[in-house]
């Protein structure tokens, strides 16, 4: 009788693994992938802050079935017993990678190279991992050039996620599960919380806005919130300018007076007129300057020096000059203004959180605002799992957080 060949590694993990449920979905990870474990050592942490420890031995089929197992745990921590190299391969052309390469998470990696852990820089989930100089760096794929050494297969590489039990100021009980209608109010409560503490401490907060905030009446707060100084940046498309302008020029939003909820005679064309104003111009800054643009979120951004960019689409209408339609220089942006975001802010625009979401590293606290929450549930399963959801209507949301930042409300 032929004996069945079975391929065998030890991994190590080391963290918050019961709390925050990563030793279920490590155990259900190898049954998935049809392989076995078997837990060799489970240290428990004693305490609430102590880490708990795991080394466990998985067994597959076949050496390419382990492999497979073996890069399928890493993102969760997981790395093998004993201590290895980083597999390194050259580039073979421009913008392409080695087949075997390493595709990041969102979370904080190290890797081995020259017998020393070095931290990854610019964590990014999506990217492939470049070593240069003794530096290993976080790249999209379309940047590598040819012959770069790039991080191949799973050996010297240590994954750490973010534990829900290392949050400090509530903002876990947000990410458990998407909020409901009636948990608007404690939301609202948390989020403003959170948004006066990273404002203490000297962060950023980046907000990525969608045109609803204009059609749901939550314009004029979203402008009061930029001139109490809660946003450092903000990142849109097209529409939500347009039609902040057409609000700001004619008192109307796709047409319809928002005080009246009637549809203005002509007035499909007010987003037209309001884009031709403001390129006749030179663009929002100097409409602004010329006392062309004297309202809104755009002329606020202006006033209080908050960088924006405008991230342009095949359906944008105009576009204003301000529109950035080239999409890899329009990303280039985001992700410059992105660099060290404390925390960031979704309202009603899916496309463009879950844009911002794949460029954000795990630490980075998300909150997302919309009426659908299949669009918290999207950014989740895409990786951004420290999301923190609150479905209600945008306008209603941007009305109760002014009301708790006012400092009227702090006294």
């Amino acid at each position: 009788m032929n004996e069945i060949q079975e391929w065998s590694e030890v991994v190590e993990a080391e963290g918050h693994l019961i709390d925050s449920e990563v030793l279920t979905t490590i155990f259900d990870k190898v049954i998935e992938q049809g392989a076995k474990f078997e837990v060799e050592h489970f240290d428990i942490g004693k305490t609430n802050e102590d880490s708990s420890r795991l080394c466990l031995k998985v067994t597959a089929s076949s050496e390419a079935a382990l492999q497979r197992l073996l890069e399928d745990l890493v993102p969760l921590g997981c790395h093998q017993g004993p201590e290895r190299d980083a597999k390194l391969e050259s580039a073979p052309s421009v913008g392409c990678a080695p087949e075997a390469f390493y595709s990041t998470t969102n979370h904080r990696t190290r890797i081995r190279h020259g017998g020393s852990w070095i931290d990854v820089k610019h964590q990014r989930m999506d990217a492939v991992i470049v070593v240069e100089a003794g530096e290993a760096t976080c790249r999209k794929l379309r940047d590598l050039k040819v012959g770069e050494l790039v991080v191949c297969g799973a050996d010297g590489i240590r994954v750490s996620p973010e534990y829900r039990e290392r949050d400090r100021l509530g903002f876990a009980f947000m990410t458990n599960d998407i909020s409901s209608e009636r948990r608007v109010e404690v939301g609202v409560v948390r989020v403003a919380a959170m948004m006066d503490e990273v404002r203490k401490a000297g962060g950023r907060i980046v907000f990525v806005a969608g045109p609803l905030i204009v059609h749901t009446g939550g314009a004029p707060y979203f402008a009061e919130l930029i001139r109490l100084g809660y946003v450092d940046a903000l990142l849109a498309g097209n529409a939500l300018a347009v039609h902040d302008i057409e609000l700001a020029l004619f008192g109307t939003s796709l047409g319809v007076d928002l005080e009246s909820g009637v549809t203005v005679e002509h007035g499909h064309q007010n987003h037209m007129r309001a884009i031709n104003t403001i390129n006749t111009a030179g663009g929002i800054s100097q409409a602004v300057e010329a006392g062309v643009l004297n309202a809104g979120v755009m002329y606020e951004c202006v006033q209080k020096g908050v960088e924006y960019v405008l991230a342009g689409s095949i359906r944008d209408d105009g576009p204003l000059r301000d529109t950035v339609m080239d999409l890899v220089e329009a990303q280039e942006q985001y992700a410059k203004v992105l660099k060290d975001a404390s925390m960031v802010v979704m309202l009603s625009s899916m496309l463009h959180s879950i844009g911002v979401g794949n460029m954000l590293p795990s630490w980075t606290r998300i909150v997302c605002v919309d009426i659908n929450p299949a669009v918290v549930t999207k950014l989740a399963d895409r990786g951004s799992s420290q999301t923190a959801g609150i479905v209600t209507d945008v306008g209603l949301f941007l009305e109760r957080l002014v009301r708790q930042m006012r400092p009227s409300s702090k006294n």
